[in-house]
C-alpha cells in the first residue's frame, strides 16, 4: 500500500517512553502505520506484540547490530522510513567532579553514537520516504541539573547534533525534530538507584540529599501523556524544531530565555541545598589535605 506508513523507534522496555510513543503511533495513525519497536535482547515484548508492534532486538552501539535492523527494514517496508524516533537512552547521575568516565563513555555510546549510528545506518529510507527524525532530548541539555553533569552533556550533544542534522537533511526532504523534554514518570531512575558518593568526595556533606534524589519520585507526566503531545507534534506538517514538552520544561525555557546563566547557579544552588557544602567545610577541608 503506497499509504502505508512505516515509523521505528529505538529503545523500547516496558514503562518507558519509547513504550508509550510505540503503542500512540499505533492508536493515532491506526492500520495505515507498521510501528517497528527495538528491545535489548533480554528484554520482555509482550507489552509491543500485544498492541500489534513489530519488534526487533538491536543494540544501537553496535554497527553489525544497526545493520541487521536496516536488513529487517528494507524486507518489511520496500526501503521507506517515515518516522525514525531515536529514544533508546541511560542515564548516569553523579557529580561533575566523581565522574567516572568510564561509564560516561558506555552512556555516551546510547544516548549521543546510538543516533548517530542509526542515521547513519537509515537515511537513504528517511530520505525515500521524505520522513521525519526525531530526537528524544532534554531539559537537562539546556540546563546544569546538579548531580546530571554528563548525562547533561549527552542530550546537550544530542541537540546539537540533531541541530546540524536538520539543516543537511532539509535539502533531501527530510525534517529533524530536537524533543527537549521535561520530567516524565519512567523507570529510568532506577538504573541508578545503587549508586552512592564516594567517601572522599567533596560532595560526602551532601550524601543523604543525594540518595534522595536518587529515589526522589518527579513530579512528572506520565509516558503516556508524554507520548499523546510527541506524536500530535511530529504528525503535524511542519513540526516544532524544537519541541519543549513535559513537567518543569515551559518554566526552563523561559528562565534559559530570560535571564542570565548565572541565575542557574543560585536556582539550583538553593533546590539541591548545596549551602551544605559550605556549612561543613572541616570535612572538605580534611578531604583535600588526605589527596596532597
Amino acid at each position: 500500500m503506497m499509504d502505508e506508513k512505516f515509523a521505528l523507534v529505538t529503545g523500547c522496555g516496558f514503562g518507558g517512553i519509547g513504550h508509550a510513543l510505540s503503542v500512540r503511533l499505533r492508536e493515532e495513525i491506526g492500520e495505515d502505520i507498521q510501528v517497528i519497536s527495538t528491545l535489548l535482547p533480554h528484554e520482555s515484548a509482550e507489552h509491543l506484540l500485544s498492541k500489534g508492534v513489530h519488534v526487533v532486538r538491536t543494540d544501537v552501539t553496535k554497527d553489525a547490530s544497526v545493520q541487521e535492523l536496516k536488513s529487517f527494514l528494507e524486507e518489511l517496508t520496500g526501503g521507506r522510513l517515515d518516522i525514525l524516533i531515536n529514544n533508546a537512552g541511560i542515564c548516569y547521575t553523579m557529580p561533575a567532579t566523581d565522574t567516572k568516565v568510564a561509564e560516561v563513555e558506555k552512556m555516551f555510546s546510547v544516548n549521543v553514537f546510538g543516533p548517530m549510528r542509526v542515521v547513519h545506518f537509515l537515511h537513504p529510507m528517511l530520505i525515500k520516504a521524505k520522513g521525519v527524525v526525531v530526537n528524544i532530548g532534554s531539559i537537562g541539555g539546556v540546563c546544569p541539573f546538579v548531580y546530571g553533569a554528563s548525562y547533561n552533556a549527552s542530550k546537550a550533544a544530542l541537540h546539537h547534533w540533531g541541530n546540524t542534522l536538520r539543516v543537511e537533511m532539509r535539502p533531501l526532504g527530510v525534517r529533524v525534530v530536537n524533543v527537549i523534554s521535561g520530567e516524565v514518570s519512567t523507570n529510568i531512575l532506577k538504573n541508578d538507584h545503587g549508586r552512592s558518593l564516594p567517601q572522599e568526595s567533596v560532595f560526602a556533606p551532601m550524601q543523604e540529599d543525594f540518595l534522595a534524589h536518587l529515589h526522589r519520585t518527579p513530579n512528572a507526566i506520565t509516558p503516556d501523556q508524554y507520548a499523546a503531545g510527541v506524536v500530535r507534534e511530529i504528525l503535524k506538517k511542519s513540526p516544532a524544531v524544537w519541541f519543549w514538552f513535559g513537567a518543569s520544561s515551559g518554566t526552563i525555557r523561559m528562565i534559559d530565555a530570560l535571564l542570565p546563566r548565572s541565575s542557574w547557579d543560585w536556582l539550583f544552588g538553593r533546590y539541591f541545598n548545596l549551602s551544605k557544602l559550605t556549612e561543613t567545610p572541616a570535612k572538605v577541608g580534611s578531604s583535600d589535605s588526605s589527596m596532597k
